[in-house]
């Protein structure tokens, strides 16, 4: 599942947008969210491209924080 619609028109090099697009997928497989609601996938999607901004480059670790993230409970 790619990660391009979920950009929002926000311009990447090829080699950030594979790595993005890495991340993505492996975070949806990893919530097994498969078939759900297109504001769940820009929720994980906006999740990673914070996280790149903010200089990750690497997506197993992308995908790793962006589950610690999304899987902390909210206090």
């Amino acid at each position: 599942m790619p990660i391009t619609p979920y950009l929002n028109g926000q311009q990447f090099d090829p080699e950030t947008k594979r790595i993005l697009g890495l991340a993505f997928e492996m975070t949806c497989a990893a919530l097994h969210i498969g078939e759900c609601d297109d504001g769940v996938k820009q929720a994980i999607a906006d999740k990673i491209i914070n996280l790149a901004k903010g200089g990750g480059r690497n997506p197993e670790v992308l995908c790793e924080q962006a589950l610690k993230d999304i899987r902390r409970p909210e206090v």
